[in-house]
């Protein structure tokens, strides 16, 4: 937790945008776990907490956003819960650097963060400059945990947060999954800086 508190505190200092380039996305990523060295990816499943369940959409959107970049990493898809190795669970949250004025939730993941990563949002650091922009800073955050099924043990957690202007959009939610699993499984240095090309969907929706 104060790990992920250090890196949540440093990504409200660090400008890291959605428009560091016009074709890459940027986030910092903390990644922790010991995937054994020998295990292969396989096959894997999505978990849903209880809170979650209430708002299937939601989640279908994430879990569908997730899906490639745990692809890219050698997961594939298992026929039913019964047949996977692992079981996923993703999350995401965005949350308006605190004070930067009064604006409202007009995003698909809401001004305070939905659900969070084990059923909770995070609260993030920072001094506001007591002055009122348009669009605000945007603390935007992708939780991805993989755990194994028969023993339930967590095996790689890892999150992507990113610093933008305006609502996260479900366009870049995938962009932020693939830099969370990009190192995966070897270990890396936690936080670091992530970079991602765009896909063509999210460089569209950019103004």
């Amino acid at each position: 937790m104060k790990k992920l508190l250090t890196l949540l505190i440093l990504s409200a200092a660090v400008v890291l945008t959605g428009c560091a380039g016009l074709n890459t996305v940027s986030s910092q990523v903390s990644s922790f776990g010991t995937w054994p060295a020998s295990r292969a990816p396989g096959l894997y499943a999505f978990e849903r907490l209880p809170s979650q369940e209430q708002n299937q959409v939601l989640q279908d959107v994430l879990e569908r956003a997730a899906a490639p970049a745990l692809a890219e990493a050698g997961f594939k898809p298992a026929d039913s819960v019964a047949q996977a190795d692992v079981l996923v669970q993703v999350g995401a949250q965005e949350r308006v650097l605190p004070g930067w004025g009064r604006h409202g939730g007009n995003g698909l993941f809401g001004r305070v963060g939905f659900g969070g990563f084990f059923g909770r949002g995070f609260g993030f650091g920072g001094i506001g400059l007591g002055m009122d922009y348009d669009p605000p800073p945007i603390l935007a955050q992708v939780d991805l945990l993989i755990r194994d099924r028969r023993t339930a043990q967590v095996l790689y957690e890892t999150h992507a947060v990113n610093q933008r202007s305006g609502s996260l959009s479900e366009a870049l939610i995938g962009p932020l999954f693939q830099a969370a699993l990009k190192d995966f499984p070897s270990p890396a240095i936690s936080p670091r800086v992530v970079t991602v090309p765009r896909t063509p969907q999210a460089a569209a929706s950019q103004p």
